[in-house]
């Protein structure tokens, strides 16, 4: 659970730098004789077309748009498996005449196993954050690159050079 929380809280900072840094992407140059109080105003203008035309505010704080996934509850483990591995040997042991030997290697046994369980478990969660996590930075650039065309074709359409 902590991980999720340190992942998300990552994956925001990482997108509020970039956010920060694509917010001055575009260099504007006025090629019709534009005041510098005409060209603040229709970037003000334009910035405020591509929001409602992309639906992405690139001033606003990166937020996820679906729940990281939940995390397993946790299943099995070494103690758990040894557990369940001593009383399948008690079991084995009793029918061929040596009950504690049984429950020793069962517990061993157990143990190795539910650890190697417990462990691909985890495995399998951080691969499931991992994957929400760059599923998330995928849909915020693309929203970016989708504000950032429809502000250049308005600034571009007000007859400003933007590069």
């Amino acid at each position: 659970m902590k991980k999720t929380y340190l992942l998300t809280g990552l994956l925001s900072l990482t997108l509020l730098i970039v956010s920060a840094a694509s917010a001055s992407d575009f260099f504007v140059y006025p090629e019709a004789g534009q005041t510098q109080t005409q060209t603040e105003n229709d970037k003000s203008e334009c910035m405020q077309w591509a929001k409602n035309q992309s639906g992405f505010d690139p001033m606003a704080a990166p937020s996820a748009t679906a729940p990281p996934p939940q995390a397993e509850a946790p299943q099995g483990g070494a103690v758990r498996g040894a557990a369940r591995g001593a009383l399948v040997g008690v079991a084995v042991g009793a029918i061929a005449g040596d009950a504690g030997k049984g429950a020793a290697i069962g517990a061993a046994s157990g143990g190795l196993l539910g650890g190697m369980r417990r462990r691909d478990q985890v495995a399998s969660q951080q691969q499931a954050e991992q994957q929400w996590a760059q599923q998330q930075a995928a849909q915020y650039e693309q929203g970016r690159n989708n504000f950032n065309r429809a502000y250049k074709a308005c600034l571009e359409g007000r007859k400003y050079s933007v590069k």
